[in-house]
């Protein structure tokens, strides 16, 4: 089979590839109905997380069960199913206690830029819809296989109350659907730091109360401006550069909470300026698989529509296109179909 497959910065190349098969008797092999190029993908297009040779790409996924190893008794071929970018048990401690990205059996799910993905771990991975999805709602199902539930944990994290006046730091996909996210929890106000005016419409779309232009101290100063000299209750953090993380510490009110979820890079906290800043830090891989039952019981009704964030459809041969739209910011987030 042809998939994506990244030689080198800026060069991602649809060729010929193994397809994918049953290595263990708990793989799953599933058709990818849709697949996406996701804003993590970028670091190592752009040659900042370094790869070790070519590298099959993609790990957002959903698609048609087509067949199952012989351990694997929850997962049926036919079914339509959505997973993790980690695969995990879903039964070891780590696991039960919600953090499934961290599972002590977890393998990373790769290759999914293809017509084919290989599943690890299926059972405790992969999670059917009632059936199989129409067309249109494919798009919000993808989302929830990575940036609808890493939004989400960036909310939970973040600690996002009924009435909270929640922060949202970065305008991607991530960012973006931690503002529906906290719209869905109850926040009375939700501030989106964005520079862009598309992205901007779509945050107000989907939650956004507020829209602050500015970065940096002046980003900083405005949401106090915003929130009478005290900052946010909640602060989601959805970038990963140390310009981010310190934007968030600081637009967080004493007390406060930040949910950080953007993969980071450079990011180094002096330890007595948080120690000062009273605020409480959690974040990580989001455990996306604790959350997927409720957010497919909430796309597949239609109560939320996620899949707006994607704003450019291609081809997967066209891959490549994907991403060079996604890192000059002509796209937030691009829709592969096979």
């Amino acid at each position: 089979m042809r998939g994506a497959v990244l030689h080198g910065p800026k060069d991602v190349r649809f060729e010929e590839r193994p397809a994918p098969r049953i290595t263990q008797p708990t793989d799953a092999v599933i058709r990818i109905a849709a697949a996406c190029v996701c804003g993590s993908d970028l670091w190592p297009y752009r040659g900042v997380s370094p790869i070790e040779g070519p590298t099959p790409m993609g790990h957002e996924y959903c698609g048609i069960v087509e067949e199952v190893g012989a351990a694997v008794r929850s997962v049926k071929r036919g079914q339509f199913v959505i997973g993790s970018f980690f695969a995990s048990d879903n039964t070891c401690p780590i696991c039960r206690a919600g953090y499934q990205t961290s599972c002590q059996h977890r393998e990373p799910v790769a290759g999914a830029q293809a017509p084919v993905l290989r599943v690890p771990l299926a059972d405790g991975t992969l999670v059917p819809t009632p059936e199989v999805p129409p067309d249109d709602l494919i798009p919000s199902l993808l989302t929830l296989s990575d940036v609808m539930g890493t939004g989400w944990f960036a909310a939970d994290a973040a600690n996002v109350r009924p009435g909270a006046t929640v922060a949202v730091v970065g305008d991607g996909a991530v960012g973006l659907l931690g503002a529906l996210s906290a719209r869905l929890k109850g926040a009375g106000r939700i501030i989106v730091m964005s520079r862009h005016e598309t992205r901007q419409k779509l945050a107000r779309e989907l939650g956004a109360t507020d829209i602050v232009s500015e970065r940096g101290d002046e980003g900083v100063a405005r949401i106090k401006d915003l929130t009478g000299g005290i900052g946010a209750d909640s602060v989601l953090e959805c970038v990963g550069t140390a310009e981010s993380m310190m934007q968030a510490i600081r637009a967080t009110r004493p007390g406060g909470s930040i949910g950080y979820v953007g993969v980071p890079h450079g990011v180094q906290l002096d330890g007595q300026r948080l120690f000062f800043a009273h605020v409480h830090l959690h974040g990580g891989p989001a455990p996306v698989r604790r959350y997927l039952p409720e957010l497919i019981d909430l796309a597949w009704n239609r109560k939320i529509d996620p899949g707006k964030v994607f704003d450019l459809t291609l081809p997967l041969d066209q891959v490549a296109e994907g991403y060079r739209a996604m890192d000059t910011r002509r796209a937030i987030k691009t829709l592969l179909r096979p």
